[in-house]
């Protein structure tokens, strides 16, 4: 039997004994100058921070702020509250509403005796009328029974209002007579009153009328 395989397989063992005291004893050497320790460090920094698979978990959302919840008690006030203020309310509606009916009342009321006013003041304007134009016709009737140039004395001292109404009316052929008797001055300014007074107010030009 041969031995060159005994004694690479010795070989072989010897190496693999000196190769495992060695790692055992110091595996690597310092370098120069740094500490052993400093060396791992410094491969663990140029290596960076080791990347995690795990998946990033977003941050939760803040907790909403619970909302204070009113008690039995605090909901029985408020209720209290409310029905209070609404009887305040609704006091304050019929006070206003019997106010008003009171002013209706009242207006009513006045609105009555207006009535009643008005109509004792046009059955008084009324029997005025009558009553001036009774006279009226009275003093026509005294003026139209005298003879014209009489009249005319007399009418030429009268209130050329008076003259005017009386002359006015008389008839025509009552009141010419009249007239022509009258002082010139005084029958032109009668004329003019009767022609100027069948106009409107605006209309009339009595300010250069000589009596």
């Amino acid at each position: 039997m041969r031995p060159g395989p005994f004694i690479a397989a010795g070989l072989g063992l010897a190496v693999t004994a000196k190769l495992g005291i060695a790692l055992m004893g110091d595996p690597l050497p310092p370098a120069a100058g740094l500490p052993r320790d400093s060396l791992f460090l410094s491969a663990a920094e140029a290596a960076g921070p080791a990347k995690s698979d795990a998946p990033t978990v977003p941050e939760a959302a803040p907790a909403p702020t619970p909302v204070a919840c009113e008690t039995p008690e605090e909901m029985l006030r408020s209720i209290k509250q409310e029905r209070e203020l609404l009887a305040e309310q609704k006091e304050k509606l019929a006070q206003r509403a019997a106010e008003v009916d009171l002013s209706a009342q009242t207006l009513e009321i006045e609105r009555g005796k207006l009535a009643e006013l008005k109509t004792e003041l046009e059955g008084l304007l009324a029997r005025m009328d009558r009553a001036h134009t009774a006279d009226v016709d009275r003093l026509v009737a005294l003026y139209r029974n005298m003879k014209p140039k009489e009249a005319a004395t007399i009418m030429n001292d009268l209130d050329i209002e008076v003259t005017v109404m009386v002359l006015g009316s008389m008839e025509e052929r009552d009141a010419a007579p009249i007239l022509a008797a009258l002082n010139p001055v005084r029958a032109r300014a009668v004329s003019q009153i009767i022609l100027e007074r069948s106009k409107l107010p605006g209309d009339q030009r009595l300010d250069d009328i000589r009596l």
